[in-house]
C-alpha cells in the first residue's frame, strides 16, 4: 500500500507539473482588465487562476485588483506564500498588473464591479486586506493561505458578495478560525 501511495504522488508530481519552470513561467497580463489609460471609471476585479503544478488540478489561487477613479494603475491585494520563507509579510498591496498570469495559468475573472459607488467599495476592500489577522502567515491546508486572504476581505466586504468556488480551498479557514 505504502509502495503505491508513493507511485501515486510520483504520478501526480509528474504528470501534472507543467514541462516548464515557474521561474520563466508567463506573468503577463491576460487582457481581462480595462486599460486605466482608456478607463477613467473605477473598477474592482477578484480573479482565480489554477495554482502552480500538480496542485492545479484541484485548487486555484485568488487575489482582488482596484483601480480608483481617474487612478493611473491598479492596486493588486494578494497573499503569496514563498514570502514568508524570505522573512516578508505574506501579503502583497502593490501597484501591478491587475489579471497577470498566475505562472503560466491564464486568470478568469470571478466578480467585477465598475463605475458608480465603486470607490467607496475600495476603500472597504483596502481597509479590511490591511486588517488581515494572518499578515505573516501562510499554510496551504487547511490555511490561511491566498483563497483565506479573499475570502477575508469578501466578509469583511459583505457588498462584494463573492461565493469563492469549491476550488477555493482554504476560503473556510476564515469560519473555522473564528471558532
Amino acid at each position: 500500500m505504502r509502495k503505491l501511495l508513493t507511485l501515486f504522488v510520483m504520478f501526480l508530481t509528474l504528470a501534472g507539473c507543467s514541462a516548464g519552470d515557474w521561474r520563466t513561467a508567463s506573468r503577463e497580463p491576460a487582457g481581462i482588465a480595462p486599460s486605466p489609460a482608456t478607463t477613467s471609471e473605477s473598477v474592482i476585479q477578484i480573479y482565480g487562476a489554477p495554482a502552480w503544478g500538480w496542485r492545479g488540478w484541484f485548487a486555484i489561487h485568488t487575489w482582488i485588483s482596484v483601480k480608483a477613479t481617474n487612478a493611473a494603475s491598479y492596486t493588486v491585494y494578494e497573499v503569496i506564500g514563498w514570502r514568508q520563507r524570505r522573512g516578508l509579510p505574506v501579503v502583497r498591496i502593490e501597484q501591478d498588473l491587475p489579471d497577470r498570469y498566475w505562472f503560466g495559468e491564464r486568470p478568469r475573472l470571478l466578480r467585477e464591479f465598475r463605475g458608480a459607488g465603486v470607490d467607496k467599495l475600495i476603500v472597504e476592500v483596502d481597509k479590511a486586506a490591511r486588517s488581515y489577522p494572518w499578515p505573516d502567515t501562510y499554510k496551504a491546508f487547511p490555511g490561511p493561505n491566498s483563497n483565506t486572504f479573499t475570502a477575508w476581505i469578501s466578509r469583511q466586504v459583505p457588498e462584494l458578495g463573492l461565493e469563492l468556488p469549491f476550488t477555493a480551498i482554504g476560503s473556510g479557514y476564515v469560519d473555522t478560525a473564528a471558532r
